[in-house]
């Protein structure tokens, strides 16, 4: 047998044999990119120079960067990342329930609204990695999501699945952006897909304009420190009092920038229905108030019991509180006072503290309204 050293590159059509098995395992799109430096690389170190990470801090230790600008350092050997996508686009019936979000009801992400895409996409991805040993049995493989030392969206570009738009997000012409990306690195050394090299965002600045906290500062360039995502998933610790009002009541995560997209007009509905799921089989109330009243209740040991499998978990008990607050503050709504003061029998002093900001928010909203 050939050692991994010797083994031959695959042809064309051993790709493409390759890639019917892999669409047959479900994935929507899958397409191969040579393990070189990322095109973007310099814009990424300047987005860290920058701090725009926010406390992200992991980005930016050294070996993170080193193996996210050479896939060598993350796969000794690599030569190949098969880039693949999932599609979490919702049905036009979740469509219209997004858009009709009263202040008071909870406004979740799409993909943190139902099992958690980690789970549903790693179990995927070893059924791939089996598939590349069917193909290269000497092949060595490695997966990720989104949690890896890998530039996802500038590889998944160059394998042909999208440009990468001014909001940031990976778009494909027909299918939109609401696609999530996983990827293999291997040893094998399997033919690149040509690059999607078309900017097809053209004069349109629709997410720009959109985004409530100004996190797209310009075409490509977001400032996490300002991302809605980030201020109500990754941060830890308190919101920035000046953005809270901005954030409305979105509790998790934020989709504004892609709901506001023209490329995602009419795509077809996803794969994953559990993600894309808007009403009904998600873990929270849609009730911002309902919501609130349920997590007091709950010890931690309940709250990972309940939620362990969502992406909700990610915040935690304590982050899902602290994003109520603000939501409630935001709601206008007299009936969320009960559970506001509820609140402050809390122990975490950021909780404490974003209820108060609430409680004052609600009092000057009644104020204004009498």
């Amino acid at each position: 047998m050939l050692s991994e050293r010797q083994q031959p590159a695959a042809s064309i059509e051993d790709r493409e044999a390759f890639r019917a098995d892999a669409l047959g395992l479900g994935f929507l799109q899958v397409g191969f990119a040579p393990a070189t430096t990322p095109p973007h690389a310099d814009a990424y170190l300047e987005w860290l120079s920058q701090g725009s990470h926010g406390e992200m801090r992991w980005m930016a230790r050294e070996d993170s960067i080193r193996r996210r600008l050479d896939p060598q350092e993350a796969l000794p050997g690599c030569r190949t990342l098969v880039m693949v996508s999932l599609s979490y686009a919702a049905t036009p019936e979740a469509e219209l329930a997004g858009v009709s979000a009263g202040p008071g009801r909870a406004v979740v992400a799409r993909y943190a609204d139902g099992r958690d895409y980690h789970l549903e996409f790693e179990q995927r991805l070893e059924r791939l990695a089996s598939l590349v040993h069917d193909h290269w049995p000497s092949a060595t493989v490695r997966s990720y999501v989104d949690y890896g030392p890998v530039l996802e969206r500038d590889h998944a570009q160059r394998a042909g699945l999208g440009w990468v738009g001014k909001n940031t997000m990976l778009i494909h012409p027909r299918l939109g952006s609401w696609t999530l990306l996983g990827e293999l690195l291997t040893t094998a050394e399997i033919p690149p897909d040509l690059p999607f090299d078309a900017d097809r965002c053209g004069t349109c600045v629709r997410c720009i304009e959109a985004c409530p906290t100004g996190a797209i500062t310009g075409p490509r360039e977001l400032d996490a420190r300002l991302c809605i995502s980030y201020l109500t998933i990754e941060l830890r610790g308190p919101i920035p009092e000046a953005l809270r009002p901005q954030i409305g009541n979105r509790v998790i995560g934020c989709d504004i920038c892609q709901e506001v997209c023209p490329w995602n007009d009419d795509v077809p509905t996803g794969e994953l229905a559990g993600l894309a799921a808007r009403r009904g089989g998600s873990a929270h109330p849609e009730s911002m108030i309902s919501w609130a009243e349920e997590l007091l209740d709950l010890s931690d040991e309940q709250f990972r019991s309940l939620y362990g499998e969502t992406a909700l978990a990610r915040p935690g008990r304590e982050g899902l509180l602290r994003n109520l607050c603000v939501g409630l503050g935001n709601s206008g709504e007299s009936a969320a006072l009960p559970v506001v003061m509820r609140c402050f029998d809390e122990e975490s002093p950021v909780v404490r503290e974003h209820a108060a900001w609430a409680l004052a928010r609600l009092d000057t909203a009644r104020g204004d309204a009498s």
